[in-house]
């Protein structure tokens, strides 16, 4: 599974696609696998998702699947490295805000996950509710490796938890290739 969704860094419109096992989930959800991937826009995240060889390996690997979320953003500004470093430990954090959140609420929260992770790092507002299970703001943030992973959770959770209903936190490490 892992190796053919890997594969799928072939096509045109993909700019990085790495799965991999998770290392560590925080959350009642019973994920195994991480599918992180980026896009110059929608139309090409649009593109991906149509394409013959990505159909391929949904329909090969769906049968397993037992669970699946999805969550994607245009991130405000582009992380300073498209393809993390293989052995790195990806942070993947999913906040589900309160209903009657306002937008600049939202706001205020990407801008304080920004500033509380130290490392590589990409927010923003989720565009495609529908996959999501009710989770509307996603980040994902590089480290060297697990030993400098320290989730700020309890931080950002002070200083915006009067708007956030449920959080998942996943660690994966970039696989090698």
């Amino acid at each position: 599974m892992v190796d053919g969704l890997n594969s799928l860094a072939t096509i045109d419109q993909v700019l990085y696609i790495s799965a991999a096992p998770i290392h560590r989930l925080r959350s009642s959800s019973a994920f195994t696998h991480v599918l992180h991937s980026r896009y110059r826009s929608k139309d090409d995240l649009s593109a991906y998702v149509s394409h013959p060889d990505h159909l391929r390996v949904v329909e090969a690997t769906m049968p397993i699947w037992e669970d699946i979320m999805s969550v994607d953003w245009i991130a405000d500004e582009a992380p300073g490295i498209l393809k993390p470093r293989a052995g790195s430990v990806g942070t993947v954090t999913l906040l589900k805000v309160k209903e009657n959140v306002t937008d600049e609420a939202k706001k205020e929260i990407m801008e304080v996950v920004v500033k509380e992770k130290s490392r590589e790092i990409s927010v923003g507002e989720n565009f495609s509710p529908a996959r999501a299970k009710g989770f509307s703001i996603g980040s994902v943030a590089y480290s060297k490796d697990l030993g400098e992973v320290e989730v700020n959770e309890e931080l950002v959770k002070g200083k915006v938890g009067d708007y956030v209903e449920d959080t998942i936190i996943v660690e994966f490490v970039v696989p090698t290739s």
